[in-house]
């Protein structure tokens, strides 16, 4: 069946990943620190070719739009959207809270995704119509009764610029200043799929950025959308919304002023 196939395919991709990955973890930076970021450069294209020499050989008719090597089979309805490394910045400063990001999007809709952290091993998986895994056991999101106890993840308060800054501050006066996390990256969006985290806001998200995060976020129970509250596909605009707990949606739109949100639509 194609499904199981995609999901042992997607499953071996990401292994190729880690592989690539592991020995250059944690590397001499003091020799390989280069203005450049050439080392991290090395890992992600080990990354990204090891994953797409698969898909090359096995999948030769599907798409794959990847970070660091671009796009194949431009016009294909099932394309592989590949992110080697999400979190350079935590991969430079040895934080094992980086992650490969493996998607597949049909007709510009995440239809399976996983996230892979491959120092501490630990993997979420999710399908469309399934339940996400995390390390093949079942994960769920948290209920969250309110906004005032949800914990508040995002990557970094840099990435919102103009309206941005005011909405994601909306939401930060909305949840308790201590339950905020920065850093993460795409490791939030795992965090959300296993209940530790309740909302993650970002901006500035590419394709390849967030598909992989969608079937996870809501394979377990959760729900993604953009800053207008629609669902995420290919054309969306890169700001992006996870709740574990979907009864909130309403209320983190509204703190983040509804119309901020709309100031810089596609």
């Amino acid at each position: 069946m194609q499904r199981n196939s995609d999901l042992a395919l997607a499953n071996r991709l990401a292994d190729a990943a880690g592989e690539a990955i592991r020995p250059l973890f944690r590397g001499e930076w003091s020799q390989e620190r280069k203005p450049d970021q050439s080392f991290v450069t090395e890992a992600d294209r080990a990354a990204e070719a090891a994953m797409r020499a698969i898909l090359e050989s096995e999948r030769a008719d599907d798409g794959i739009i990847g970070e660091e090597y671009g796009t194949r089979n431009e016009g294909a309805a099932r394309q592989w959207v590949l992110d080697p490394i999400d979190g350079t910045t935590s991969f430079i400063a040895g934080r094992p809270i980086f992650g490969t990001l493996i998607a597949l999007v049909q007709d510009g809709w995440p239809v399976l995704g996983v996230i892979d952290q491959p120092i501490a091993r630990e993997r979420w998986v999710g399908q469309i119509g399934e339940g996400t895994t995390f390390n093949g056991k079942p994960a769920r999101a948290a209920p969250c009764k309110d906004l005032s106890d949800a914990v508040l993840g995002t990557t970094s308060p840099h990435q919102f610029s103009g309206g941005n800054v005011d909405a994601f501050m909306g939401v930060a006066k909305a949840v308790a200043e201590r339950k905020i996390i920065y850093g993460g990256d795409c490791y939030n969006y795992g965090l959300v799929a296993s209940g530790h985290v309740d909302v993650v806001i970002e901006a500035g998200l590419k394709l390849y950025d967030f598909a992989a995060l969608v079937p996870v976020v809501e394979g377990a129970g959760g729900v993604m959308s953009d800053w207008q509250g629609n669902p995420l596909d290919a054309g969306s605009d890169g700001r992006v919304i996870a709740l574990g707990d979907a009864a909130r949606l309403d209320d983190v739109l509204e703190a983040m002023g509804g119309s901020s949100a709309h100031d810089h639509g596609h």
